[in-house]
């Protein structure tokens, strides 16, 4: 591969969209349908074309347009689920870690560290049990044998070592912290890209803006939502990923949305933080507020989990109650609480959960969204169209592997057994390849094997150097492989999704133009 160019056959763009979408819809039968293209929906369209079907997967919006783009970044080894006694939820979620930060991803995917600082509001007693379950967590790094060089091992600190690692947290009374380790996606809807595109390099058509009207078990009527025009994608099997809008498309399924909200903060409001931070909840066990550095001059901190009651939005609003929540608890171990004027940003996302109860908690009350299993469900309707729901982004690829299976079964597909537990996805490559590449570890951190070529953008016109925002590392370069190779159609496609400017409005506002900018040039280099 030259460094000004893309993986082969694994470019998304205008132009490769209309020629698909013309395909899709000519009257030939895919052998796959998959609706949604959020992580699960671009991993099962990535799993049905590696075993060598006929995909054709679309979206009504953007790839990652739902719930997969709010999540807390975070690749999870299930140790809150040993807590709640969900020891197949807790090892799956481990292997998946292992299998992303090993084999198919490990220039997305990293080790995070933790803090959890031991001031006076947490007891020893509650030190004590937090530290056996983070033993528990390196118990199931090393049953899902997970190399203790891609996680190391969770270690108690002095109250030094812990004033060095956050050293925006209070020192008075501080008796030390506790060292724990996770994964951490650089970001997560770069992980959903990679996989549309490894599915599209695969031959499978991606179709964003294309959405489904209606489901059957022999396809989909759809419309085209750039142009209005209506027609039908027939299919032998169809897999329903569209998450916590799974209800409106096939009958019988029951989801309990619940609301995780974020706030954004800038890097300098929180100091130097080599470590995010685990913030006990007053009054829970197994809950904690997270402080997430994200490496680009912002911070997250989140996350809630609130029930959802009521019409299911596009892009969800972070309520002024859940801001309040997160401020406060991560008030009581700031040196200096942030105000709420300093909240530059909050984001919301709603996760898809099966509700297979209909009531609990006693005396009519429904059970808090928080009791509610990840375990994800595979459920195919008496027409055979086959829904996948639950779960969470770290076993994306689980949940993918599943819905295949069951949709080829149901219909009564040959199939090869998956094999994307062990395919790389594009951009990947083992760490000494990587840390060689020509280009800075920034852009290798979110492009892989393909940052020289980002990079090389840049070089070749120095005009792409730039800064889109002032203080945000994202280059005008990077908007440009975006729309050439990312499938971007629009400002929105490139702020909000493929760069998370438009995480903090203000910034957002300032990179409009810029945005368009490109989009005009990328669309006169190429009509």
């Amino acid at each position: 591969m030259s460094p000004i160019e893309a993986a082969p056959g694994s470019s998304l763009g205008a132009p490769r969209r209309t020629r698909e979408l013309t395909e899709a819809a000519d009257g030939r039968v895919a052998d796959v349908l998959v609706v949604g293209l959020g992580a699960t929906g671009a991993g099962a369209a990535l799993d049905a074309a590696a075993r060598g079907l006929d995909v054709v997967a679309v979206d009504a919006h953007d790839l990652a347009f739902g719930t997969s783009r709010w999540s807390s970044k975070l690749i999870h080894g299930g140790l809150r689920y040993l807590a709640s006694a969900q020891f197949d939820v807790a090892h799956e979620s481990a292997v998946e870690r292992g299998v992303l930060m090993t084999r198919t991803a490990p220039h997305l995917v990293a080790a995070q560290p933790f803090v959890l600082p031991l001031t006076p509001l947490v007891s020893r007693a509650q030190a004590s049990l937090a530290w056996t379950g983070f033993r528990a967590g390196d118990v199931l790094r090393l049953a899902a044998r997970t190399p203790r060089r891609v996680l190391p091992a969770p270690r108690r600190l002095s109250a030094t070592e812990a004033r060095h690692l956050a050293p925006a947290v209070r020192g008075a009374g501080l008796r030390g912290g506790l060292l724990s380790w996770d994964g951490k996606v650089t970001d997560d809807v770069a992980l959903v890209t990679a996989l549309a595109r490894t599915a599209a390099a695969r031959g499978a058509r991606v179709l964003t803006r294309v959405r489904a009207l209606e489901l059957t078990g022999t396809g989909a009527r759809v419309r085209d939502e750039l142009t209005g025009e209506e027609g039908e994608i027939r299919a032998r099997a169809v897999i329903n990923a569209t998450g916590v809008w799974a209800d409106g498309l096939v009958d019988g399924i029951r989801i309990r949305p619940s609301r995780g909200t974020h706030l954004v903060l800038r890097s300098e409001r929180l100091g130097v933080l080599p470590a995010g931070l685990h913030v006990p909840i007053p009054g829970e066990t197994n809950r904690f507020v997270l402080v997430l550095p994200q490496g680009d001059g912002r911070v997250y901190v989140g996350l809630t989990d609130e029930p959802v009651e009521g019409p299911v939005p596009d892009v969800p609003d972070a309520p002024e109650t859940d801001i309040g929540f997160l401020l406060d608890v991560l008030g009581a171990v700031l040196d200096v609480p942030v105000a709420r004027d300093e909240v530059v940003g909050a984001f919301a996302g709603l996760r898809p959960l099966l509700d297979t109860s209909g009531h609990d908690g006693g005396e009519g009350a429904p059970a808090r969204t928080s009791d509610i299993s990840r375990r994800h469900a595979v459920l195919t309707s008496p027409d055979g169209v086959t829904t996948v729901v639950g779960g969470k982004l770290t076993t994306y690829r689980r949940m993918a592997q599943d819905a295949v299976d069951a949709a080829t079964a149901a219909r009564g597909l040959r199939a090869a057994p998956s094999p994307t537990a062990a395919l790389p996805l594009v951009g990947a490559a083992a760490p000494g390849h990587l840390r060689a590449l020509p280009a800075p570890r920034r852009l290798v951190r979110r492009y892989g094997t393909e940052a020289a070529a980002v990079h090389a953008l840049a070089v070749q016109d120095p005009a792409l150097a730039r800064p889109v925002v002032p203080g945000h590392p994202v280059t005008l370069a990077e908007l440009v492989w975006a729309v050439r190779h990312e499938g971007a159609l629009d400002e929105s496609d490139l702020l909000d999704r493929r760069t998370r400017i438009g995480l903090v409005p203000g910034d957002r506002a300032e990179a409009l133009a810029a945005a368009r900018e490109v989009l005009d040039r990328t669309a006169a280099a190429h009509p």
